[in-house]
């Protein structure tokens, strides 16, 4: 890497720092951290508990790789912590691997996520399309919901299996265990939160739900279980790094749960930047981003955390708040760690229906109904995409789900681009009803003798359209003595179609036939370069123009 190279990669809190920092920057900062703070308290406690970890994991991961990500990375306003969208994945690896295999696979998505970062990967993942991305956010949110179902219903189910449609039924079979004040206490928490969004939309909803609802159940002595009863006391420290959690032989079981993890910690923290960035204006630095992602990653692990990425949600409030620098993120994860140390004894307070009532709120956040009802609205093939993920991520597993989501979108976007390239091949009824454009290009045929073929390719020759020019003699018919191949129009010829293009010509100078080929780029003739054997290619005549072209035709052979 040149020094230029290594400028891209500077944190945007360096280059905001050397550019000065004052008091004023301080003060707003200051103030949109202990905002944003506020927010995260309760949220990260209750995302951690729906991932199937202890309460104060989401807290440990929010001050480390939240402080770690606004100090590291490409955003001036992004905010880092535990998300909704890893519920249903650190569920079902904790399930599956135990805790320290989540470690692992977070250790290893920060290392992947590093990598992308280093190797510019950033720019690439703006290219999933918006039905995998909204099928599986969807399908995050409806698994999230059924996740709090026995704690908005307060149900005494001793184990709840992972899977939607078991748990579902283990939840129906203890229908008649439900606690009438949990379900009291989360739905008065859910209404809380949407009118506080409607009418007070500044106020903090999750945390007030979760300081009234833990006053009046203590208070009153409502019988519903709390954090304390569940979970025990609550570590008020952040723990030392360690690495006793790897074991060499499970790397390759867990890697597709560290791949899934990487590819959402990436995805949702460059949506977030880009949201960030839609609402001041600024620009920010994905692949600077994935490399702080990944070092988060990577910390959060070693301290037994959960994977981190940019949430959407408390970057917006971050910003509303009136956030200058990365520093108010920084700050956001310094006043999170003292809430932590002065308040634990009261955190065991928290009633686990409110923590429900928050999750149920993130996950009517999550489902994006209005833009799943829009690609419903759309092609075939998009509805195809957007239900297969979505059914997938519910039904089987979220790996499971982008993988055959990703696959279906490039083989309807194939099958798409393989409809725009065209052949021409027979010459108009009328010479003169295609007339000359202005640019010297000719229908085919024009002029030129009946022992010439003209085929006239238009759009991408890629691996999809392989077929068009395997078939392309069969459009002339008759066999000719020269053969005039336009590909004025092609932009793109991959190796697939250059093979197919190259037999072609092998068949027409097969048949003693010449070939001319016209207004070839430079990027196609490279490509022919590169697939035509040197005594075929000697043999072609290449022009600019199917003008010049039809005159070296028309121009009379020496006798």
């Amino acid at each position: 890497m040149t020094g230029a190279d290594w400028r891209l990669f500077l944190p945007k809190s360096v280059t905001l720092l050397r550019q000065g920092y004052g008091l004023a920057d301080f003060r707003a900062d200051a103030f949109a951290g202990l905002t944003v703070a506020v927010v995260a308290l309760p949220l990260a406690m209750a995302l951690a508990i729906a991932s199937g970890a202890a309460p104060e994991t989401g807290l440990i991961t929010a001050v480390v790789a939240g402080f770690l990500i606004s100090a590291l990375g490409g955003s001036r306003f992004q905010i880092g912590g535990p998300t909704g969208a890893f519920v249903v994945i650190v569920y079902g690896v904790i399930s599956r691997h135990g805790y320290d295999g989540l470690l692992m696979a977070t250790l290893m998505a920060g290392a992947i996520l590093i990598v992308a970062g280093l190797a510019r990967v950033g720019t690439l993942i703006k290219y999933i399309p918006d039905p995998v991305t909204t099928g599986f956010t969807s399908g995050i949110a409806v698994v999230i919901f059924a996740s709090q179902i026995k704690d908005l219903l307060g149900l005494d189910a001793a184990s709840v299996p992972a899977e939607f449609l078991p748990k579902l039924a283990a939840l129906w079979a203890v229908r008649d265990t439900l606690s009438l004040p949990a379900f009291a206490v989360a739905a008065a928490g859910v209404a809380i939160i949407l009118l506080l969004r409607r009418y007070a939309p500044r106020l903090p909803g999750f945390l007030i739900v979760t300081v009234a609802a833990s006053a009046v159940v203590a208070l009153a002595h409502i019988p519903v279980e709390t954090i304390g009863s569940r979970f025990g006391e609550m570590s008020a420290r952040l723990p030392a790094p360690r690495l006793d959690f790897w074991t060499w032989g499970k790397a390759v079981e867990l890697l597709p749960s560290a791949l899934t993890i990487a590819l959402l910690a990436g995805v949702e923290s460059l949506l977030s930047a880009v949201v960030a960035d839609q609402m001041t204006g600024r620009r920010h630095r994905s692949n600077v981003e994935l490399v702080a992602q990944g070092v988060a990653n990577v910390a959060s692990a070693l301290i037994g955390g959960l994977p981190a990425t940019g949430a959407i949600a408390r970057t917006a409030a971050n910003i509303r708040s009136g956030a200058r620098t990365p520093v108010a993120g920084m700050l956001h994860a310094v006043f999170l760690l003292l809430f932590m140390l002065a308040l634990s004894p009261v955190m065991q307070l928290v009633p686990m229906a409110a923590l429900a009532a928050i999750l149920v709120v993130v996950a009517l956040n999550m489902a994006e109904v209005h833009r799943f009802r829009l690609i419903l609205r759309t092609s075939a093939g998009d509805r195809a995409v957007l239900l297969a993920t979505f059914g997938l991520t519910v039904l089987v597993d979220l790996t499971v789900a982008i993988g055959v989501g990703m696959a279906l979108a490039s083989f309807i976007f194939m099958h798409r681009m393989s409809r725009l390239a065209t052949l021409e091949g027979r010459a108009p009824l009328i010479e003169d009803d295609r007339p000359d454009d202005g640019e010297g290009r000719y229908a085919p045929n024009q002029g030129l003798p009946s022992d010439v073929g003209v085929l006239t390719f238009r759009g991408p020759l890629f691996f999809g359209s392989a077929s068009l020019i395997k078939d392309a003699l069969d459009r002339i018919g008759a066999r000719r003595r020269r053969y005039v191949l336009r590909l004025e129009d092609v932009p793109m010829l991959d190796p697939t179609g250059a093979l197919a293009f190259a037999d072609l010509v092998g068949r027409m100078q097969g048949e003693n036939a010449e070939v001319m080929v016209v207004g070839a780029n430079r990027a196609v003739l490279k490509s022919l370069i590169q697939t035509l054997p040197a005594a075929a290619f000697r043999r072609i005549r290449f022009t600019r123009t199917f003008a010049t072209a039809r005159k070296r035709i028309q121009a009379p052979r020496p006798a």
